[in-house]
């Protein structure tokens, strides 16, 4: 209990999520590292979009992260972890996705990913207009819609293998978020205030992290498919 009580927490649970994709990015099927230039150019990109929201958010107090859990290194008022989470999670989340397309070899949701992108995308934009007055909740499930009617529209070969990824993602990110959102210790490391989010969690993490975290790898999935195949960078 020492340790989930210190301010070692949110950077050992990052240390946690990477050691084992990145010692496994060598491993001779996977060969991650192969493709880290594109898989890192992607991962700027997406934090082009990711940290000034988060800046704009920890600004506006629409969540803020607590000392007692943090190293007290701070840059553009975000803990270095945040920094860093922009990095390791999506790093691992790809790792995944490389694995399951390497033992996966069937593409199970090819034939339904087209939907499943729709059908999320019109939910999405409706809970929308539901929750307007709820800053993470709008922006959040704005941008997810979007991006879900542009991955319909754009019908990629990998869409299928994105949403097996995603849910497998799931399991990981329940520990991890859970982690974070107050599951295992006397408080939360980020704490969202309630007036701008629907309140509904899993566990203790509140629904629209999971969007959160769809958008983000699937920004970043579709970045590094780009890159390497075209070999633009």
């Amino acid at each position: 209990m020492g340790f989930l009580e210190s301010k070692y927490l949110y950077l050992g649970l990052l240390i946690l999520s990477i050691s084992y994709p990145l010692f496994q990015s060598f491993e001779w099927r996977i060969k991650l590292y192969k493709n880290w230039k594109p898989l890192f150019i992607s991962i700027f990109f997406m934090m082009l979009l990711f940290i000034p929201w988060d800046v704009w958010f920890a600004k506006e107090n629409i969540w803020w992260f607590s000392s007692n859990y943090t190293v007290g290194i701070k840059f553009l008022n975000l803990p270095i972890e945040e920094w860093l989470f922009f990095i390791i999670v999506p790093y691992a989340c790809v790792f995944i996705y490389e694995v399951l397309n390497f033992y996966v070899k069937k593409d199970f949701l090819i034939s339904y990913a087209g939907s499943i992108f729709i059908v999320s995308g019109l939910l999405l934009l409706i809970l929308c207009m539901f929750f307007y007055d709820k800053t993470y909740s709008l922006v959040t499930f704005f941008l997810s819609g979007i991006a879900c009617f542009f991955m319909a529209y754009k019908k990629p070969p990998w869409m299928g293998r994105f949403l097996l990824a995603y849910l497998v993602s799931l399991l990981p990110f329940l520990l991890i978020n859970g982690a974070l959102t107050g599951s295992f210790t006397s408080s939360p490391v980020v704490n969202y205030n309630p007036d701008e989010i629907i309140g509904f969690r899993i566990l203790t993490i509140p629904i629209e992290d999971s969007i959160y975290n769809f958008l983000m790898l699937l920004i970043v999935i579709s970045l590094f498919e780009k890159f390497r195949l075209e070999k633009t960078y």
